[in-house]
């Protein structure tokens, strides 16, 4: 007898407004995760309110026109679940993870705090310090810190260059008013998406969100379209400095690359394995494990709408900085010119397969997942199909994009007791100018 075909988890509405509602129904499950993600960034800031997204995310938890900072705490504390939110250089992400007993009230909370938080006087008060104090956490973080450097370096005076959290000028600055301001103007039906995973009934959320936004859902508004950018950074990447006495020089290096529409953005995960995304990888065969010259050693992606960055970061004692940095630019220049092996590129592969299966084991992964390819790609974009994408990764294609990528000019940051450009590595300043 023929198996009966299973039908699609993942179900997609458009409400009036252009508000997206997207579902995946996960049965293994006893929880529902909810998020409210809104297409604002850091990059839809002026440098005048930097840090507006960030401080705006922080702020709007303080109070509601019904509940109070200790209210929505209790709501949530009193089920056992989590309610919080982050912010990115392109969105914004509001979201709370419960059982799913309790769907109800993680729609109200999260609907009630993105779109009723009073933006009050005296709270923008209390959380500019909060801020200012997590600016103060992120300078006594020398990855941290040096990770905004590195973006700096990348991109200049691009939006994308700057720090999502803002400064301490920016901060102290900033007024109720243009924080309001930003909410009212930003925080728009048709640039936000609701998606929903775990035990849950599409039709239940349907109606749950119909309920609670409410006036909001407005006929007549069709939903942003997914950020494309102009393709354009203007400038070149930079060797940027941060002279600061510790125990350890850490440094990023790197080259842009295009945003997350290329249609090689695959193989570029794959090169990035192969470079430095795990124990087997060159990076970290040559520098920890062959020669015991860092602790950590990695390379990762930074990847937006029109850019992305692909980088090393590596952390060592100031007197092994100039073997570290000579091993790193050899390996470079090893894959730029010979590429990687066969080997290497089925061992990142499968690295690449097992992480993002093993990553969507629970529903706050499945809502972050659908929540951010509908903000991004405008649709649904099944683990079925991403396997099939890594898969037809060929070697061929990989080693393309490594003699592409690794052929362009290289930006660096440094933080560590140096005290000028000149006294840093010479392969570093040759590399990033």
């Amino acid at each position: 007898m023929p198996r009966r075909p299973t039908p699609n988890p993942v179900r997609r509405t458009t409400l009036p407004g252009g508000l997206r509602v997207i579902t995946e129904y996960v049965p293994s499950v006893r929880s529902a995760s909810v998020g409210v993600w809104v297409g604002v960034g850091s990059r839809d800031e002026g440098p005048s309110v930097a840090g507006a997204a960030h401080f705006l995310e922080h702020l709007l938890f303080k109070s509601t026109p019904t509940r109070s900072a200790v209210q929505i705490a209790q709501s949530v504390d009193a089920v056992g679940g989590e309610l919080n939110a982050f912010t990115s250089r392109e969105h914004t992400c509001y979201y709370a993870h419960v059982l799913d007993t309790d769907l109800e009230l993680a729609v109200d909370l999260v609907a009630d705090v993105v779109l009723r938080g009073r933006c009050a006087v005296e709270d923008v008060e209390v959380e500019r310090d909060v801020v200012l104090e997590e600016i103060a956490m992120r300078d006594d973080d020398p990855e941290d810190t040096l990770g905004d450097v590195f973006l700096s370096a990348m991109f200049g005076e691009h939006p994308v260059g700057r720090p999502v959290i803002g400064s301490v000028e920016s901060i102290s600055s900033m007024t109720r008013s243009q924080l309001h301001s930003f909410h009212t103007r930003r925080y728009t039906p048709e640039r936000m998406v609701v998606a929903v995973a775990g035990n849950i009934d599409h039709d239940r959320v349907i109606a749950l969100v119909r309920e609670h936004f409410g006036p909001r859902l407005v006929n007549g508004r069709e939903p942003v379209r997914p950020r494309k950018g102009n393709g354009r950074v203007p400038g070149q990447p930079s060797l940027q400095l941060v002279n600061r006495d510790g125990e350890q020089t850490h440094v990023f290096m790197g080259v842009r690359t295009p945003g997350r529409h290329w249609e090689h953005r695959w193989a570029l995960s794959v090169l990035n394995g192969a470079l430095g995304g795990g124990l087997s990888s060159r990076l970290f065969q040559q520098i920890r494990e062959t020669r015991g010259l860092a602790y950590s050693v990695y390379s990762t992606i930074d990847t937006f709408a029109d850019s992305g960055a692909l980088s090393v970061y590596a952390a060592c004692l100031p007197e092994r900085f100039d073997e570290v940095v000579r091993v790193t630019t050899d390996v470079l220049a090893d894959v730029a010119r010979d590429g990687i092996t066969e080997a290497e590129c089925r061992i990142a592969k499968g690295a690449l397969r097992g992480g993002l299966v093993l990553g969507l084991e629970d529903s706050g992964s499945r809502m972050h997942r659908i929540g951010r390819n509908e903000l991004d790609f405008g649709e649904h974009r099944s683990v079925t199909t991403s396997l099939e994408r890594i898969d037809a990764v060929t070697v061929d294609e990989v080693n393309a994009v490594a003699r592409q990528l690794l052929a362009r000019p290289f930006g660096a940051a440094v933080l560590g007791p140096h005290r000028s450009k000149r006294s840093l590595p010479k392969p570093l300043r040759a590399l990033a100018g």
